[in-house]
């Protein structure tokens, strides 16, 4: 099994994700496990106030390390194994790719990954270095809460965890073997006066996989040329 502890400020924004697909089947059958803490649970104000303004200045607010710190704490008394690693979704952290992906998932039994959901600023530093929490991001931009990334982070490595999708589902998929995945197709053979290529349609076997690879190596040229360095 895989275990997630999200800390979050929205965790209803979760709901809509564990409830449907992959996931949702992942969690009935007991391959996954997804806990949701809020944020706001923690804070010592009566209105439930967690974020302040920063030191030195600045536009917008930060979250303080209080309610940070203290859900964290909460979290580590849920995880009933030794073996656990603290995520913080965040835009200056270590870029999401598929290697690991796959290195989070072959590593993940009896391990817990606790993943906190930044927002505004972003989090007090001193909870990062307090608790040696790692910091990874899902791509060059920013987004308005960590919510998104973290979803992002459970489904890519999810998917990956053995049983979850047939082996067979995974092996041409994009990323896979540093190239995008080929296009796909399936009936009726003419849509909009569009065919499906003829090759896809031959029962070639030799053929269709030349005509793929070519595809694939067409694509990532075009799309991801950085893949082939």
């Amino acid at each position: 099994m895989i275990k997630f502890v999200v800390l979050s400020l929205f965790n209803d924004m979760f709901t809509s994700f564990l409830n449907n697909s992959i996931i949702k089947r992942s969690i009935e059958t007991g391959k996954l496990s997804v806990e949701l803490i809020d944020i706001r649970d923690f804070s010592e104000f009566k209105n439930k106030k967690v974020d302040d303004t920063p030191y030195g200045g600045g536009n917008g607010m930060v979250i303080s390390a209080q309610p940070v710190a203290k859900a964290i704490d909460y979290a580590l008394t849920l995880i009933k194994t030794k073996e656990y690693e603290i995520i913080y979704m965040s835009p200056r952290g270590s870029l999401l790719n598929y290697e690991m992906c796959k290195s989070y998932s072959e590593s993940c039994n009896n391990k817990t990954y606790i993943l906190i959901c930044g927002h505004y600023e972003g989090i007090d530093e001193r909870v990062l270095e307090e608790y040696n929490i790692k910091e990874i991001s899902i791509g060059d931009y920013v987004l308005t809460g960590g919510e998104i990334a973290a979803m992002v982070f459970i489904d890519s490595i999810t998917r990956l965890v053995p049983g979850i999708i047939t082996e067979g589902s995974l092996i041409d998929e994009s990323h896979t073997n540093k190239l995008l995945e080929y296009p796909q197709y399936t009936k009726p053979s003419v849509f909009r006066g569009r065919e499906v290529p003829e090759v896809l349609r031959s029962g070639h076997h030799k053929n269709i996989t030349e005509y793929r690879n070519n595809k694939s190596l067409e694509l990532t040229l075009k799309n991801r040329p950085d893949l082939l360095k």
